[in-house]
């Protein structure tokens, strides 16, 4: 199972320059949510994913896609800043 230390590293990997913080709730529910470290500002915020569905490197690089996919999907993100498109 990937911890969570992990999933963050990866995403902040991913999402550069882009940081993220996770949570998961009593129920096993993952949030994330992806913000600019400085300004504070949220471009993304994905909850109630399923922690169990993240078990491997694969379910990983398939919720980067998919996250990936929402970021370009929101309007006032990709007229926000355009290095992340």
């Amino acid at each position: 199972m990937i911890y969570l230390a992990q999933l963050r590293a990866q995403l902040e990997r991913s999402f550069s320059p882009l940081a993220c913080e996770c949570t998961v709730d009593g129920q096993h529910s993952l949030t994330v949510k992806l913000y600019h470290p400085v300004s504070g500002r949220v471009d993304l915020v994905i909850s109630a994913l399923s922690l169990e569905a993240l078990r491997t490197p694969e379910a990983l690089a398939a919720l980067v896609e998919e996250l990936r996919f929402e970021m370009q999907s929101n309007p006032l993100q990709s007229s926000a800043d355009p290095d992340l498109a």
